[in-house]
């Protein structure tokens, strides 16, 4: 019996109109952000600096993006970036306006996570040795905790927070020269969290759950915060975290392994896919077992264990808080949303996440911010777009993706200016650049010998 393939209809192909379309989005997106600006100049400037990111030049930092925009230096991007008057932070609470407009979903998860930039020197702000997501290692990097907003229409970066380790702040000078303010106190990466979390629900953005990885879950601080809230979560702890379960001996306080070795049985397990990754569907064993709180059984809090199928001593360990009657299945949905993360943090390095040349404080707000509001701009569009709407079943035609968006712009709206008398320009800038930087690196060495 043969199997005929869904048709695929010609009226979802992308037109020349909608790229254009695209591109009046951004001029209204654009328009949204404008008064943040004190000046005109500066408002027009970060109009280009959008425009560069999403194109296709090959590094999104201050040279290429103003060569990009058609300027001859790169001081004008970096006075955008360092000197010129906007508040960075005003233009984040206009994106969370802009994602909740876009993606708004009372099911909505939130997802809490880090990511590391590595980096050769010791000036820019907060930078350290420290543990790097990206290279999986202790490194010399900058370390942001950000929020992803993940909905069934899409999933992007919503929020940012630059870490600096606490040894920077015995270092006033050092402060100084990376311009961190006065007014900047030292704060954990959950207390970032617990704040980024804390102006989503302000800013009455729907979520149904919180997740996280272990640098979150395991702080107990956070964990009341979520609750005292009524958020509910998934949070992946230690193995070694510490439970009070109820058993037929009564109540007994073990960790989490030790719980889950001694309670459940070969027929607690269910197999279940945690959502759909490269590779097709990501399937795992899991079981659950009720976890006392205050000493009581509440209905209300799991404690959730995830097994390979291949490898059975490879589990991972999670607390959940929600109400009452939450299945299994809910819970397996909500933590296989965390990985969404990884994806923007992708997207969002190919738009120049991690490509800054910047090393204050104020400088790394804004770039990281800027990107942030391009990801949702490109989010909004794959939102919108007629195969993202329609199901599997209905049609073969994969979702239009955020890089394919950013080619087609690139490619046939902002393309790399290529004048000869810019090309010159830039060639001289560059030039000179390089003999200044010779020069003054001589100089060093000589007087440090």
């Amino acid at each position: 019996m043969k199997h005929h393939a869904p048709t695929i209809p010609q009226e979802t192909k992308t037109t020349i109109t909608d790229v254009v379309q695209w591109t009046q989005e951004l001029e209204r997106l654009h328009a949204r952000i404008a008064p943040r600006f004190a000046r005109p100049e500066p408002s027009q400037r970060v109009l280009a600096y959008l425009q560069a990111i999403l194109s296709d030049i090959p590094r999104k930092n201050s040279w290429q993006i103003a060569e990009h925009a058609g300027e001859t230096r790169p001081d004008g991007m970096q006075r955008l970036l360092a000197r010129a008057v906007w508040d960075a932070d005003l233009v984040r609470d206009d994106l969370h306006t802009y994602v909740l407009e876009q993606l708004g979903d009372q099911d909505a998860i939130l997802v809490i996570d880090e990511t590391g930039f590595p980096k050769r020197g010791t000036k820019s702000a907060g930078v350290a040795r420290q543990y790097c997501g990206t290279t999986k290692q202790r490194e010399n990097c900058q370390v942001g905790v950000f929020l992803s907003y993940v909905t069934t229409s899409g999933h992007t970066l919503l929020d940012r927070e630059l870490y600096i380790p606490k040894r920077w702040f015995n270092d006033p000078q050092r402060c100084r020269e990376a311009g961190i303010p006065e007014t900047t106190h030292f704060h954990t990466k959950c207390e970032f969290a617990r704040i980024m979390v804390e102006r989503v629900f302000q800013a009455q953005i729907p979520i149904r759950w919180i997740v996280a990885d272990t640098v979150y879950g395991s702080n107990q601080d956070l964990r009341d915060d979520f609750e005292q809230r009524r958020m509910s979560y998934v949070l992946a702890v230690r193995c070694t975290e510490p439970i009070e379960i109820q058993t037929a001996d009564g109540r007994q306080r073990m960790t989490v392994a030790e719980a889950e070795a001694r309670l459940l049985q070969a027929q607690d397990w269910q197999q279940l896919s945690m959502g759909s990754g490269t590779k097709g569907p990501r399937w795992f064993d899991w079981a659950c077992l009720p976890m006392l709180h205050g000493c009581e059984e509440d209905g209300q809090h799991w404690l959730l264990i995830r097994r390979s199928l291949t490898d059975l001593t490879d589990k991972s360990y999670y607390f959940v808080f929600g109400p009452k009657g939450t299945s299994l299945s809910q819970m397996v949905e909500a933590i296989g949303a965390r990985w969404h993360i990884e994806e923007d943090f992708e997207t969002g390095k190919s738009l120049g996440l991690d490509q800054y040349e910047v090393r204050t404080w104020t400088a790394w707000y804004r770039h990281v911010t800027l990107v942030l509001l391009a990801l949702a701009f490109l989010t909004g569009i794959c939102a919108r777009d007629p195969a993202t709407q329609t199901s599997e079943q209905e049609s073969l035609l994969l979702p239009l993706t955020r890089p394919e968006v950013c080619h087609l712009l690139g490619q046939l709206i902002w393309p790399h200016p290529h004048n000869v008398p810019l090309l010159l320009a830039w060639s001289w800038w560059r030039w000179c650049h390089r003999s200044r930087a010779s020069y003054y690196h001589t100089q060093r060495r000589l007087q440090a010998g």
